[in-house]
């Protein structure tokens, strides 16, 4: 067909839209893997992140002691979900085989907090909240093993807690010779109930949860540490103090378990001193139908205090994450400064799509490289550290995989935000600076830098740097005294919200960095 003089020809798409712009995106990765800088970047960056944090795992080392004789550090017990946890407590048992139940009434609870702030030499009378005792129907005396336990507490009332990290409330209140509280766990079939009272006429159902097979029922008392946290949210220091609780016991009535049976004693989970005897051991005394129980220790998930927390073994993604954020300003801001991309306007006249094309090939690279180192150290890191004597529990392989995925959605999420700042203000230093003001500087400042909590938290939810909350695998118990803290793992945010926080930052800037363009060619 001929073409008549004045006409212009009609534009060749070669097919649709999506066709030209996946034309685009290859030819951006053909690119970006031509560019020597940029490949080694990446690799750089993926690279430090493996080497650094299995240096740091190899010379990290942990070790216990008896008195002044250093032992092997023993290894936590593991709850029945897989969580390490702690079960130290004072128990006072018989078995039960079918039916039955256990009723009795808590008339009083003290307890001893040893070495307390601010002059750590003497031991004074208090209970730390958390201090808990009541009735208990446990598989076995074991660690670990499964439980339910009906308990008052020293600050927050009546509970019924199960296998470790289940938490029911009852009524609130403090127990006293003049406010008793009465408890009674009943079994039927492998259903056990909760009861509360105040006169031992008049109940109130607080829970249920099953419990199958032959238990050991009792009563028991055990007492968490008195711990404060020195510092910011990130860089604080715990230091706990050992706490015993004390409680008396009467009216004690149980049904279902062998006429005339005798009590069992067993302090479950104390550990010996180098002479055999109990390392903080907890006690019974018994007279006139009254039982006087007392224990240290604790029945719940050891969340902040179970061992090196996964920022440790990804301590090489913050420097890693410098070196993409230098590829990511370079990646754009040269083109725009020396006119380079006049080359790939030949292919699309059209700037936004462009940046597109180049935000897909740039997320792509960074998150599967991000995703890669992240699953390559973090076993590996953790195998050191069981080498160097830590005695956690290694993560499970879903739990790797899922930081390991997150680990690469932050690296991609600060490729991006750094690709729309290079955009947005075409001087590739000034991107480098911006991004790493917001966020490697927070997060570091968090970690190491001792800042108040308040500010700490607020820098952790509204700074990009909110999307290393993907670092906490162990979650925040609210019946668990802890130091919550990202040094520790923890973090404000969850890890979907902290990455959502990244998202948004990273599409306001490749945003504006279009709309900058999109001015361009109009």
């Amino acid at each position: 067909m001929s073409q008549r003089a004045g006409e212009s020809a009609p534009e060749r798409s070669g097919g649709g839209g999506m066709t030209d712009f996946g034309r685009l995106v290859r030819a951006e990765w053909t690119k970006f893997r031509t560019v020597r800088g940029w490949v080694l970047g990446i690799v750089a960056a993926a690279a430090v992140t493996v080497l650094l944090g299995l240096y740091v795992a190899s010379n990290s080392l942990s070790s216990c002691s008896l008195g002044t004789v250093e032992v092997e550090c023993p290894t936590p017990p593991v709850g029945p979900d897989g969580e390490a946890v702690r079960d130290k407590f004072y128990f006072v048992h018989q078995p039960l085989a079918g039916d039955g139940a256990i009723t009795v009434r808590v008339t009083s609870m003290t307890g001893l907090i040893t070495y307390p702030p601010p002059n750590h030499n003497e031991i004074v009378p208090g209970l730390v909240e958390w201090a808990k005792a009541g009735v208990i129907a446990k598989d076995g005396t074991a660690e670990g093993s499964r439980y339910v336990a009906l308990m008052v507490t020293a600050k927050h009332g009546v509970r019924m807690q199960h296998d470790f990290i289940h938490d029911t409330a009852g009524k609130p209140g403090a127990v006293s010779a003049d406010a008793p509280r009465w408890l009674r766990l009943t079994r039927a079939g492998a259903t056990l109930t909760g009861e509360e009272s105040t006169d031992g006429a008049s109940w109130t159902r607080v829970g249920t949860a099953t419990l199958a097979g032959t238990v050991e029922i009792g009563l028991f008392v055990t007492s968490p540490s008195d711990l404060t946290v020195d510092g910011g949210v990130g860089g604080g220091t715990a230091q706990a103090r050992l706490a015993k609780a004390t409680a008396t016991f009467d009216n004690v009535g149980l049904t279902g378990t062998a006429p005339g049976g005798d009590w069992l004693r067993d302090d479950v989970g104390a550990k010996p001193n180098l002479d055999g005897a109990p390392h903080h051991p907890g006690s019974v005394e018994e007279a006139g139908g009254v039982m006087t129980l007392s224990g240290n220790g604790d029945m719940a998930p050891l969340t902040g205090e179970a061992g090196p927390a996964v920022p440790l073994v990804l301590i090489g993604l913050v420097i890693g994450l410098i070196v993409v954020i230098v590829v990511a300003a370079l990646n754009v801001s040269t083109e725009l400064r020396r006119g380079l991309i006049g080359v790939t306007l030949l292919a699309s006249p059209r700037r936004g799509r462009v940046l597109a094309a180049k935000a897909v090939v740039l997320g792509t690279v960074t998150f599967v490289a991000g995703t890669a180192a992240a699953a390559l150290v973090i076993p590996l890191a953790w195998d050191l550290l069981r080498d160097n004597g830590f005695r956690q529990p290694g993560l499970p392989l879903p739990t790797i995989a899922r930081v390991a995925v997150e680990a690469g959605l932050l690296v991609a999420g600060t490729a991006l935000l750094t690709l729309g700042l290079g955009a947005l203000l075409r001087r590739g230093l000034a991107a480098v600076g911006i991004a790493v003001a917001v966020v490697v500087l927070p997060y570091l400042a968090v970690i190491i830098g001792g800042l108040p909590t308040a500010a700490s938290e607020w820098l952790l939810r509204l700074t990009p740097a909110a999307a290393f909350a993907i670092q906490q695998v162990t979650p925040e118990y609210a019946h668990v005294v802890a130091n919550y803290t990202p040094g520790s793992g923890y973090y404000p945010l969850p890890a979907w919200g902290g990455l959502a926080v990244m998202a948004g930052y990273a599409a306001l800037a490749l945003g504006l960095a279009a709309a900058r363009l999109r001015r361009s060619d109009a």
